[in-house]
């Protein structure tokens, strides 16, 4: 069995570092907001380069929380793509805002930026929620200045790019989740940075949204028992916070082994010639990829499907992100999108398959993997 994610081969290389990691937080006596909290929320701040981090429960608390933090209500617009987890679209609906979605680019998975200047044009929009999908990062400058264009705010979705890089053209290297007004993570354990259980964080350079976030985190009490808020019971635990810690610090090298899972996967790609578009890993200067997940992309939904049983058949699990675009789900209807209206997010559902991604995957599990696939064409 080939697996999608691993995480038993990651465990058994920091076993021991894990174990004593929360043998220290229960011996201590302090498991919810102490001190590993407090570090992780300072070490996470410093390595994506802002301010502030407040750790909560998931990264679909984290949404919900910074965009109530960024002071989105009902009635206001928020933009994102449909090409996405459920979550991102699932937090500013549920607070009663009117989502706008726009299409995604075919070469990046991301949001288109051409498309959402067109939406910044005609319509009023409160905040604006790229995500840098799959790993890939979102071009920041340009982000940037449609943000200064049009003064929108812009809350990043970094649930799977913790690590990810842009080169600006003045020289300067960026982090996902450093341009926007505020910035989310997911530590759900197969994130690149994951713990054994659910988390999240809001990160920002500004103290008015790092402080709100905190309160609201707290069933909205700036002081035990006094609510100035209804708020939410959203805490990312010590147990959590104390393994993400030592995680933490193994990331730069488990990146690395993401970036050379992806390389060899090109290599063998380019090798067999097929009829089919993969991620390339290329040369410039910073991470504008962490490959949280290696999605090729097939001619057609009938051959991805092809290709998909035969690999299950040959214990070889692969997963489709998204099979069905937000725009198009039940819970949604109300918005009045149909199918068609975002015809990228639309084709890449049917034609996409992600395929095994992890630091330990080994050479001759790749091989295995895209000859596999060599057998379907």
């Amino acid at each position: 069995m080939i697996h999608l994610f691993d995480l038993t081969r990651q465990y058994e290389r920091i076993r021991g570092e894990i174990l004593n990691a929360i043998d220290k937080v229960i011996s201590s006596g302090r498991v919810i907001l102490g001190e590993n909290v407090r570090r992780l929320e300072e070490e996470i701040a410093s390595f994506i380069g802002v301010k502030h981090g407040v750790g909560v429960a998931s990264g679909s608390d984290a949404l919900l929380i910074a965009l109530r933090a960024m002071g989105v209500e009902k009635g206001d617009t928020v933009v994102t793509t449909p090409y996405t987890f459920f979550a991102t679209a699932s937090a500013p609906y549920r607070l009663g805002a009117r989502v706008i979605f726009v299409d995604v680019d075919e070469n990046t998975f991301n949001i288109d930026l051409n498309q959402l200047e067109h939406v910044l044009k005609k319509e009023k929009v409160k905040v604006v929620i790229p995500v840098h999908l799959f790993g890939r990062t979102v071009d920041l400058e340009a982000l940037s200045f449609l943000r200064e264009k049009y003064g929108v705010m812009i809350l990043e979705d970094c649930a799977q790019s913790m690590g990810s890089e842009w080169k600006f053209s003045s020289g300067e290297i960026r982090k996902s989740g450093s341009v926007g007004d505020a910035a989310i993570f997911s530590f759900f354990p197969t994130k690149n940075l994951g713990t054994y259980g659910d988390g999240g964080m809001i990160v920002t350079n500004s103290d008015e949204i790092a402080e709100e976030s905190r309160i609201l985190r707290v069933h909205g009490a700036r002081k035990k028992y006094f609510h100035e808020e209804v708020g939410y019971n959203s805490r990312l635990d010590e147990i959590h916070a104390a393994i993400l810690r030592v995680k933490l610090r193994y990331l730069e090298r488990w990146t690395e082994e993401r970036i050379r899972v992806a390389r060899t996967y090109q290599e063998l790609f380019e090798e067999k010639k097929l009829p089919m578009v993969f991620p390339r890993v290329e040369e410039k200067g910073f991470r504008y990829h962490v490959f949280h997940q290696y999605v090729v992309i097939f001619e057609s939904e009938e051959v991805r499907e092809r290709v998909r049983e035969g690999l299950k058949e040959r214990g070889i699990q692969t997963a489709v992100y998204y099979p069905l675009p937000l725009h198009l789900q039940k819970c949604f209807k109300d918005l009045g999108y149909r199918e068609g209206d975002f015809p990228v997010a639309e084709s890449l559902s049917k034609r996409s398959l992600a395929l095994p991604m992890f630091p330990e995957l080994r050479d001759d599990e790749i091989k295995e993997v895209v000859d596999t696939i060599a057998l379907f064409f």
